[in-house]
């Protein structure tokens, strides 16, 4: 393993972690900065990815967890766990733009599917991922996650979400049977 995947911590985020999330959130996909690392979306959406309210929400929530991973004490990246029935959702993921290609999102990606299977015993891990994404929709698939053609509109108005800068933008639902 190289060194950017060495010397994890995982756990779960605390109120006190919510501006910092929302900064590392903001930095891997939307502004110049998020263009330091491959998940930008600043194309595709300007505004804001998240806010304060929502990653809160997710924290306190008796059915999500957001975990938070860090590295010599520096979160470094997360993502939501959501408890839904005999599937999770994966969602909120974020790599610190610096640190992307290193390696650090599969490995975080597998820990979270880990945690998954044994805090919930879920069988299936679902995500969104916006349809005009082919780069990052091929990268799950290389972990596994399958297209399933199922789609959901994206928020359009809701500025909550972004400013999308395309009419075309969608949400498609990708799967992973957990073994």
């Amino acid at each position: 393993m190289d060194t950017a995947t060495t010397g994890l911590t995982f756990r779960d985020a605390e109120d006190n972690d919510v501006d910092l999330l929302v900064a590392l959130i903001e930095s891997a996909y939307r502004g110049d900065a998020s263009r330091a690392g491959w998940t930008t979306e600043a194309d595709i959406l300007e505004g804001q990815r998240i806010d304060s309210e929502g990653v809160l929400a997710v924290i306190r929530s008796s059915d999500s967890r957001l975990l938070t991973v860090e590295r010599d004490d520096t979160v470094v990246a997360c993502c939501q766990l959501e408890h839904r029935g005999d599937h999770a959702y994966f969602g909120m993921f974020a790599v610190s733009p610096a640190l992307q290609g290193g390696g650090l999102g599969k490995v975080i990606i597998a820990e979270a599917e880990r945690q998954a299977r044994e805090t919930w015993g879920v069988t299936e891990m679902h995500m969104t991922v916006i349809s005009v994404r082919e780069d990052l929709i091929a990268w799950y698939e290389r972990r596994g996650y399958r297209r399933t053609g199922r789609t959901s509109p994206f928020p359009y108005g809701d500025e909550r979400f972004g400013v999308p800068q395309r009419d075309d933008l969608c949400f498609e639902l990708l799967v992973k049977p957990l073994a």
